[in-house]
């Protein structure tokens, strides 16, 4: 069985791997996939929704006589990472203490 991982935990799992470097769609989806288990129906959502939200942009690149559409995280995408990030270590701290009985 899988833990469900929340939708705020994913947004913070995409912006992290965008905080590094800039992704297009397919090789994102590809790059959180090589870590935890999710389908690449529920990736594109998510990038949708942060695009809403104006913490990524987007902007094509021309490739083998396509366009690839490359997602890059903003300003305010990174002061939401970095509030999912707290957030995140408050929220394993507790779960911790829970699963080891203290």
């Amino acid at each position: 069985m899988a833990i469900q991982m929340s939708s705020e935990l994913l947004d913070g799992c995409v912006l992290a791997i965008l905080d590094k470097e800039d992704y297009y769609g397919y090789a994102l989806t590809q790059r959180v996939q090589g870590t935890i288990s999710v389908s690449e129906s529920t990736l594109y959502p998510v990038l949708r929704r942060l695009k809403n939200n104006q913490f990524v942009t987007t902007y094509d690149q021309p490739f083998q006589g396509r366009n690839r559409r490359y997602y890059q995280i903003t300003t305010q995408g990174r002061d939401k990472l970095d509030s999912i990030r707290q957030d995140w270590i408050m929220f394993q701290a507790n779960v911790d203490t829970l699963l080891k009985g203290r």
